[in-house]
């Protein structure tokens, strides 16, 4: 997989209350992915851009919600989130890329 596509595939990591609790008991991370990327091209880009090991990768599509406002309504435009599970041992340490 080229650099290039290692950036399209991973978007940033998804920060939410859920995910640090995830994050703490099951050693899993979760990234805001592109709509087209495959649990492959994720396992492959976290592996090469983190050197960490991979065990598995789960996904979901998030509906965006639908907002009101003086005009009627609008849809937020809907993406892509991925549950990240690494070997025991491995961690990502978001703060040292900052």
């Amino acid at each position: 997989m080229n650099q290039e596509r290692i950036y399209q595939v991973l978007k940033a990591p998804h920060i939410s209350e859920k995910a640090t609790n995830v994050a703490e008991s099951a050693n899993q991370i979760v990234f805001k992915v592109a709509i087209d990327a495959t649990k492959l091209e994720i396992k492959k880009a976290v592996e090469q851009l983190f050197e960490v090991k991979v065990d598995g990768v789960r996904t979901l599509n998030v509906k965006g919600k639908v907002k009101r406002n003086r005009f009627g309504t609008s849809r937020r435009k809907g993406w892509k989130k991925a549950y990240v599970s690494l070997r025991s041992g491995d961690d990502i340490d978001f703060t040292a890329f900052g």
